[in-house]
C-alpha cells in the first residue's frame, strides 16, 4: 500500500529541514567570521557558538537527513509498497528519477558541512605566519604614513605592518629570544 501523499509531504518537509540545520551549522560561521569583513559583536557571538555545536549538531542532523532521504528514496514505487520493486509502476512516469537526483543534490553539501565542521578551516582562511622575514629599516619599503605594530623587547624591536597583519591575524616570531605570537 503507497504512503498517503501528506506523509511523504512530511518526509520533504523533514528532510528539508534536517539538511538546512546542517548546511547553516557550517555556513553561517563560515560567512560570518572571515578576514576584512565588518562583524558584529551579536554576529562573533552567534557564529562562535554555532561553530562549538557544529561537530555534533551537523553529524546529527546529516543523520536525520539521510534517514528521511531514505524513506523518500524507496517513496511509493509499487502496489505493495516495497523499495526497489517496479511492478506496476514505470520510475520515470512518477518523477522517481527527479526525486532521487534532488536527493543526491541535496545531500552533497550536507556531507561536505559535515566533515568542515570538524576541520579549523578558520586557520585556512587567516594563514598565520611561522616564519616572518624582515627588512632593515633603511631598506623597508613601507609608506611613510603606512601604520605599523611595534614590539620591543630589551635591545630587539620588530615593527609588523598593519595591512599585513589584517590578513593573516596570527604571527608566531621571536623577540629578544623571547617566543611571542602577534596577533591584530
Amino acid at each position: 500500500m503507497p504512503s498517503p501523499p501528506n506523509r511523504r509531504g512530511l518526509l520533504w518537509v523533514l528532510f528539508v529541514v534536517s539538511a538546512s540545520t546542517a548546511i547553516a551549522l557550517f555556513f553561517i560561521p563560515a560567512i560570518i567570521i572571515q578576514p576584512f569583513k565588518h562583524q558584529t559583536a551579536l554576529g562573533l557571538s552567534l557564529a562562535m557558538a554555532l561553530r562549538q555545536r557544529a561537530p555534533w549538531s551537523t553529524l546529527v542532523a546529516a543523520l536525520a537527513a539521510f534517514g528521511f532521504a531514505i524513506m523518500l528514496w524507496c517513496g511509493p514505487t509499487s502496489a505493495d509498497g516495497v523499495c526497489g520493486s517496479m511492478m506496476q509502476v514505470k520510475w520515470w512516469r512518477k518523477g522517481r528519477l527527479w526525486r532521487r537526483v534532488v536527493l543526491c543534490v541535496v545531500l552533497v553539501p550536507v556531507v561536505f558541512s559535515t566533515v568542515m565542521a570538524r576541520l579549523n578551516y578558520f586557520e585556512w582562511m587567516f594563514h598565520p605566519v611561522d616564519s616572518p622575514r624582515f627588512d632593515a629599516e633603511a631598506a623597508s619599503k613601507l609608506d611613510p604614513g603606512e601604520m605599523i605594530l611595534a614590539v620591543r623587547y630589551g635591545s630587539d624591536a620588530r615593527a609588523y605592518p598593519i595591512l599585513q597583519m589584517a590578513y593573516h591575524h596570527v604571527l608566531n616570531d621571536v623577540v629578544g629570544s623571547v617566543p611571542i605570537a602577534v596577533t591584530y
